[in-house]
């Protein structure tokens, strides 16, 4: 398997090990990331992680907040960032992505007293017990193996988001934006769901969690 073609979406990639630095500004800050063979889109931020970042909602309060499939951390570190009082979580299958997590937190907030959780596992399973309610979440979600994992995790919403907590994520139009929003319009209603931006064949989606 090439490293550009690599199934990212397992706990052990099979791939050669190589290390990688991205550099990328995000809200008007420059960020360092390190970055592995073996996790996703390691040569450069993809468009959609960036689209979600520059547009997401980030609550103005300390809040609890969690970035899942969170890949070598990039969301969750602008949440960190953004929101210092917060605490992040992170969650991730690939043990080579969180282990990006954890040096990319090092390398961007070595002055930060935030809170911070890294977990590895798949979606929700890593705290499935652990009883955390989170006030937002936010996913770029793999799609490229269909999409009923994902939207499974409506299933389980209300046992991690908080009410009127947010659940903000980035489709690809290409990779069924259109559907998923339809899908999800005739689950929960307009009151639900909102669409936050369309940019460069992204959608980024706001799900609330209405008391």
């Amino acid at each position: 398997m090439s490293d550009d073609h690599q199934d990212y979406s397992t706990a052990f990639p099979d791939v050669s090990l190589k290390i990688h630095t991205v550099s990328v500004s995000l809200r008007r800050h420059l960020y360092m990331f390190k970055t592995l063979t073996g996790v996703f889109s390691f040569k450069k931020l993809d468009l959609g992680t960036k689209v979600l970042v520059d547009h997401m909602i980030i609550p103005d309060k300390p809040s609890i907040l969690l970035d899942l499939g969170c890949g070598y951390g990039v969301i969750g570190i602008v949440l960190a960032y953004e929101s210092p009082l917060s605490s992040v979580y992170f969650i991730d299958i690939n043990k080579r992505a969180t282990w990006c997590t954890r040096e990319n937190l090092r390398l961007n907030l070595s002055n930060s007293n935030g809170k911070y959780r890294i977990y590895t596992g798949n979606y929700f399973n890593p705290i499935e017990n652990a009883k955390i309610m989170f006030d937002a979440i936010y996913m770029n979600p793999p799609l490229r193996k269909g999409r009923k994992e994902f939207l499974d995790l409506f299933k389980n919403l209300t046992n991690y988001l908080r009410p009127n907590g947010s659940f903000q994520f980035v489709i690809k139009k290409k990779m069924g934006a259109e559907y998923i929003h339809k899908y999800l319009i005739d689950r929960f209603s307009k009151d639900y769901l909102k669409i936050l931006c369309k940019r460069s064949g992204y959608w980024v989606f706001h799900y609330n969690q209405i008391k």
